[in-house]
């Protein structure tokens, strides 16, 4: 075997070109620090409109409790009217009730004493049919 001559493979003349090794991405939407701006914005104005929000909301419920504390008085007094008229309601038929009792006083006080003594829910409607004491005792809870 007669030696063969190898040629070897060679670059072309002035070389190969350059090879693009580099990442080649399109650039879309906003930077991070755009981006990062645009949300500490937003928050600072969700914050300043929370605030405000509940400054309003604090100056309601102010106004609410002052015009509750202005109506206190005559809420009380109708109360208290109330009581009276079911007071004397009992009274009246009490005096029905034991006409017949020898020595029995009407409207005693019980307590021995000359200070008023607010009567007790189950003293005011004693006399009264059992659907009125429950729903002044528990209000609109029908299921009790």
């Amino acid at each position: 075997m007669a030696a063969s001559k190898v040629k070897q493979d060679m670059p072309p003349p002035g070389g190969y070109g350059p090879v693009d090794y580099k990442r080649n991405l399109p650039k879309r939407g906003l930077s991070g620090y755009s981006m990062l701006a645009i949300g500490v914005g937003v928050m600072c104005f969700g914050y300043w409109r929370l605030f405000k929000w509940n400054r309003e909301r604090r100056r309601l419920q102010i106004e609410e409790l002052e015009a509750r504390i202005a109506l206190l008085p005559l809420l009380q007094a109708e109360q208290d009217r109330r009581q009276l008229r079911m007071l004397r309601e009992n009274l009246e038929e009490e005096a029905v009730v034991m006409k017949d009792v020898p020595g029995w006083k009407v409207g005693e006080n019980v307590f021995h004493t000359d200070r008023w003594v607010a009567p007790l829910t189950e003293e005011l409607f004693n006399l009264r049919p059992r659907e009125e004491l429950l729903h002044k005792r528990f209000g609109f809870l029908w299921y009790v």
